[in-house]
């Protein structure tokens, strides 16, 4: 999104690789042979960056390993300049944040043995608005950049006076070629005139395919499905880019990060950490240094990873590795754990009468006759490497999934069914499965089972049903263990999943702001409560506005957005002022309100200043409700959307 006021977000962020310095006059572009590994402040920090900031975060990447895993690139992003040029017309960098100057910094960047990036936009000034941008400064600029050591120009798209978008990249790749320094060139023209197509032409070697990211399940997703149909522009030299990493921020779980990850990776994405690197937790280190998967992005061939399958909630994306196997996503979007299974052949690996499976994430190998299959919780993702192998060398593929539902009720039974598939070309033996539920449910079995063996090709499943008893929390967590044994020695597997329970709205009217969301998942920030969304922070939304009219109360939220609540068919109805909030310049949405699947309201598109429209929707019998905002057909960028007044009767 591009924010131009309170907290902005440039996160048009890119990396590439580069060449040393050549004496020449002029240069041919860096050659990037695989897609550019590194970091960003914007994510993170936004405008909250200084050079003591960018040099701690040159030395988090050699000690935390990132720089021995093959990130470069330390990228400075918007705010790093002083808000007017010098009387020569030069950038000059802030004098409180960068009192050393960007030459002394990408001396001691290049000293770690890391490239240093930097930004300004093909408009007047940047995106938040604290610089210059370089417009019609195209030159005089680069040659500046290129004094300072700067190996990597992200450039932005804001505040472009209207002008022509290849006009204006153009100018600013040929000042590069004329530095005589191979300056890695990043367009961040966000897909707005299908960059794609000529971001070679303009002296690319990267180009953003999307708007912004932002720390939300929602707008990853999103951005993962306009990539879809783009793998044919892509290859060494020149690469889509969807957008930064957002693993580590704390916006999504590391189940989720590592689903942002394994797609990124699969796609060829330049792969730009966006957290702080001097403080990341383990799980996020391990995202992040993941050796395999790094290897899939890195593939010398190029190929990017694309959709094979779209099942609704579940997905198969595949890649062609140069050595001639293939690597494999099997991805569940879903709200409760799947089952997924795609052929070899869907995947594009050759016939073979087996198959030889590397699980990237646990380095687990096994062997099998063709199908690749995984157990995935919500928002969980299973990679896989395979090659193609005439004799089994390895333990049978083995997958024990678990199924339960999206959500559990406090007052109602609910079933768990825990499988086994062996999809090998040997016999699982001597298996024992273990079923686990949290307190306060009480399953309606034994929950220990054993299994004499599986044979190839076959499976074996068994389902409990869980009836409540006293249960507690926010929660309710199932999990599985299946040990067995195998020619090649005993092995173990195990599967969670977790669903939120939840409790129907207590009688009479009630306030949506007050209410408990079973999901709640927003374009940019957090959904809040009684106030407009604001920007990224929880909390700094406004009073809510629509067409010139107030509201004191209801929800405030950022296309795409869905919130999910538990009504347990005991609410009569749903009824809320919608419309687009006026603290933005623009926007465009559609409401939604949707009853167990079923649409039972909708509005047509509508625009910033105009009047709010009234939903009175009936609900009787529903058990779960959806109220979803989704883009008004122009781009997410200033969807501010207000259920303003939204109130449920119970």
């Amino acid at each position: 999104m591009r924010r131009l006021a309170g907290a902005l977000v440039t996160a048009c962020t890119l990396t590439a690789l580069c060449a040393v310095p050549v004496a020449a006059a002029e240069s041919p572009p860096p050659a990037v042979s695989t897609p550019p590994l590194g970091w960003n402040s914007w994510n993170k920090f936004n405008c909250d960056i200084t050079e003591q900031l960018i040099r701690e975060t040159a030395d988090a990447m050699v000690s935390s390993g990132m720089k021995a895993a093959g990130y470069q690139y330390v990228n400075i992003d918007d705010c790093w300049a002083e808000k007017n040029r010098t009387p020569d017309g030069k950038y000059a960098p802030h004098r409180t944040r960068f009192p050393s100057g960007i030459k002394a910094l990408a001396d001691y960047v290049h000293g770690k043995g890391l490239k240093l990036g930097i930004y300004t936009s093909a408009g007047t000034e940047t995106c938040a608005r604290t610089m210059p941008g370089s417009l019609d400064h195209e030159e005089v600029d680069a040659r500046t950049f290129a004094e300072w050591g700067v190996d990597y120009l992200k450039y932005d798209n804001c505040h472009n006076q209207g002008r022509p978008a290849l006009e204006r990249y153009t100018k600013m790749g040929e000042a590069l070629k004329k530095t005589g320094r191979p300056i890695v060139y990043a367009l961040c023209e966000w897909g707005e005139n299908k960059p794609w197509e000529w971001g070679k032409s303009a002296g690319a070697q990267l180009w953003r395919t999307t708007g912004d990211i932002s720390d939300t399940w929602s707008s990853m997703t999103g951005l993962l499905d306009q990539q879809v149909g783009l793998e044919g522009y892509a290859g060494p030299g020149g690469w889509n880019d969807p957008d930064m990493l957002e693993v580590g921020n704390g916006g999504m779980t590391d189940t989720e990060y590592r689903s942002h990850f394994a797609l990124w990776s699969l796609l060829n994405a330049p792969l730009l950490a966006g957290n702080d690197l001097r403080s990341m937790s383990e799980a996020t280190k391990k995202i992040l240094l993941n050796k395999d998967l790094l290897a899939v992005n890195q593939d010398w061939g190029g190929k990017q990873g694309h959709k094979v399958r779209d099942d609704g909630d579940t997905e198969v994306w595949a890649k062609p590795m140069s050595d001639g196997s293939n690597a494999v996503v099997l991805f569940n979007r879903g709200g409760a754990p799947a089952t997924l299974s795609a052929t070899a052949g869907e995947i594009g690996a050759p016939a073979a009468s087996g198959y030889r499976v590397r699980d990237l994430w646990t380095g687990a190998e096994t062997e099998s006759a063709g199908t690749l299959r995984a157990g995935l919780p919500s928002h969980g993702s299973a990679v896989f490497r395979v090659w193609p192998s005439h004799q089994p060398n390895a333990a049978p593929h083995t997958t024990l999934s678990l199924t339960s539902p999206e959500y559990a009720a406090v007052d109602k039974p609910f079933t768990t069914t825990l499988r086994v598939f062996n999809d090998g070309r040997a016999p699982v033996r001597s298996g024992v499965v273990k079923l686990a539920v949290g307190a306060g449910w009480k399953p309606d079995g034994d929950t220990e089972a054993r299994i004499p063996a599986v044979a190839p090709g076959k499976s074996w499943e068994r389902t409990w049903s869980m009836r409540p008893s006293s249960p507690g929390g926010d929660r309710v967590e199932v999990s599985g263990r299946f040990g067995y044994r195998t020619s090649w020695g005993a092995r173990s597997l195990s599967v969670d999943g977790s669903a939120p329970l939840v409790r129907p709205p207590a009688a009479g009217t009630n306030a949506l702001s007050k209410a408990v969301f079973m999901t709640a998942d927003n374009g940019y920030g957090p959904v809040e409560r009684g106030t407009s969304n604001g920007e990224s922070e929880a909390g700094d939304g406004r009073r809510m506005s629509i067409g010139g009219v107030t509201y004191d109360d209801g929800l405030g939220v950022h296309a795409p957005s869905k919130v999910r609540l538990y009504l347990g068919g005991g609410c009569a109805s749903f009824t809320s002022s919608v419309g687009v909030d006026d603290e933005k310049a623009g926007g465009s949405v559609a409401f939604e309100v949707v009853g167990d699947g079923k649409r039972l309201a909708n509005t047509g598109v509508l625009k910033r200043g105009q009047a709010a429209e009234k939903l009175s929707v009936p609900l009787s019998g529903v058990q779960v409700l959806d109220l979803v905002v989704t883009d008004g057909g122009d781009g997410a960028d200033s969807d501010h959307a207000d259920w303003a007044d939204a109130t449920l009767r119970c």
